[in-house]
């Protein structure tokens, strides 16, 4: 999706054109016993006919017979890069390979392999019309599950990072058929353009209407309206998320499990499909199925072949997501095959890690660059009282309780004044103040602790995905503090201590 358009439609409502025709939601559920070990959904998209042309993950090897490497990671400390592979053929991620790796510094992932013989490999994303400048690639440790009773680590997309490939081998183009689909969070989302995974731009730009088919995941209503606040899996088909049909869709309710299987299908000239599933137990929900939007430039889909993941088809990359793995096949998967890949899926047993910090805990927040806590200026109750990083003063003007209030989500407040941490005026842009305010039970004050390795943490705030950031890596006392895009520095590292 191209932030030109978000923009547009920011200004006034788009207008829909002929009136969708809505699917009934159907829930089909999943037969059979779960494919066996060593079947991969590539595996299974072969035996339909349609096979991966794209496959990536970090996870798991997606076919049963794959043991090459997963993705590669860059240490900090010395720039150094290793890659991490599976623990047998057709296996989980040797995530100690990574843990070892990265034993004393932090990490980047900077390449996720592609485990198709097309090598359509996914590196850190270069600048793009709606945002010039380069991506960074998502921090290595920040999303540790476990699969298959495996620990694994997924790629954790703030605002700013992203990857892309715009050289790519076999991936449609033109009105050429695909499938796709990724597992993901339901729970690590925001409003913002455009968590992706899919086909995109091979330049970077927003070129027009259908050069475009990938997969969004997230809360954002371009076509209104839109059914509850639930995320859902769209079509990003450039200058609209389709929910179905010409847009707008209240049948697409969405879904918020833990882990969501998201998939759709585009047989680029006349229909496309968007289903999703719970990525942990049963079936898929047909979202839509049916015609692809009459507007202008669908029919026939002029896709252009770049793959994308966690940003638009323009490098915009104000969103937010997870992912675990996913994959984009030639050709147009058959129902009967997306539910067997649906089934493989479940059979990972994907799970959630135990979460930090302790619900009702009051910590001091240590900069890593700057060896100094977070600080309410001046002892500062008021509401709009500023922050900075300070000597450690042993007071309670420096201690910050968490209040979980959804999954890795939490409202921090300053013990002494009793306001929480808040990005002032809901800012979504670079350097937006952080402040102390009444809470207001809003995402502009909702943070997820995120690891990094080592005992350090960003802070992430819900609405806009930026981190709380050390401004320009000071270590002065008074040094501010600020929200900022993720930037792979210490300067956005945090440790917690009673």
């Amino acid at each position: 999706m191209g932030l030109r358009s978000l923009r547009s439609h920011w200004r006034k409502a788009l207008a829909v054109g002929a009136s969708a025709l809505l699917t009934t939601v159907a829930l089909v559920a999943v037969t059979g016993t779960a494919n066996a070990a060593g079947t991969g959904p590539c595996d299974i998209y072969a035996s339909g006919g349609t096979p991966c042309v794209a496959a990536h993950s970090t996870t798991r090897a997606l076919f049963g017979a794959y043991s090459g490497s997963l993705y590669q990671v860059r240490r900090w400390s010395d720039g150094a890069t290793t890659n991490v592979g599976v623990l047998s053929a057709g296996g989980y991620a040797n995530a100690a390979t990574q843990d070892n790796f990265c034993s004393g510094t932090y990490c980047t992932i900077v390449r996720i392999y592609d485990q198709t013989s097309r090598h359509n490999d996914l590196t850190i994303a270069p600048g793009g019309g709606a945002n010039p400048t380069a991506d960074q690639g998502a921090n290595a440790a920040a999303l540790p599950i476990t699969a298959g009773g495996h620990k694994v680590y997924g790629v954790y997309i703030s605002a700013g990072n992203g990857y892309r490939n715009n050289s790519t081998n076999g991936i449609a183009t033109g009105s050429a058929p695909e499938g796709m689909y990724m597992v993901t969070e339901g729970t690590h989302v925001n409003n913002r353009c455009c968590f992706d995974y899919g086909n995109a731009e091979t330049n970077n730009n927003d070129t027009g209407n259908g050069d475009m088919d990938a997969i969004y995941f997230g809360t954002l209503c371009w076509f209104s309206p839109c059914s509850g606040s639930n995320p859902k899996v769209m079509a990003d088909l450039e200058n609209g998320l389709f929910a179905g049909g010409n847009g707008s869709n209240t049948a697409n309710t969405g879904r918020n499990s833990a882990f969501v299987t998201a998939m759709t299908k585009n047989n680029g000239t006349t229909t496309y499909a968007i289903k999703d599933g719970n990525a942990q137990s049963g079936g898929l929900a047909t979202r839509w199925n049916g015609s692809l939007p009459t507007q202008s430039g669908y029919m026939p889909m002029t896709k252009q072949g770049a793959i994308i993941l966690g940003i638009g088809g323009d490098n915009s990359n104000g969103s937010v997501g997870s992912f675990f793995e996913g994959v984009m096949t030639s050709g147009y998967p058959s129902d009967a095959t997306e539910n067997s890949v649906q089934s493989n899926i479940v059979a990972v047993g994907y799970a959630k890690s135990v979460t930090f910090p302790a619900s009702g805990s009051a910590y001091r927040l240590t900069n890593l660059a700057s060896g100094k806590v977070l600080d309410a200026i001046n002892c500062g109750t008021a509401n709009g009282t500023l922050l900075d990083v300070w000597q450690n003063l042993s007071n309670s003007c420096q201690q910050w309780r968490f209040t979980n209030v959804a999954a890795n989500k939490w409202t921090i407040t300053n013990v002494n004044a009793n306001r929480v941490l808040d990005a002032q005026n809901c800012g979504l842009a670079l350097g937006t103040v952080a402040q102390l305010w009444d809470s207001l039970g809003n995402t502009c004050q909702q943070w997820a602790v995120i690891p990094a390795g080592n005992g350090r943490y960003e802070l992430v705030v819900e609405n806009s995905g930026m981190v709380l950031d050390d401004v320009n890596c000071g270590t002065a006392n008074g040094t501010r503090v600020q929200m900022w895009m993720w930037l792979n520095n210490t300067c956005q590292l945090w440790s917690f201590s009673s």
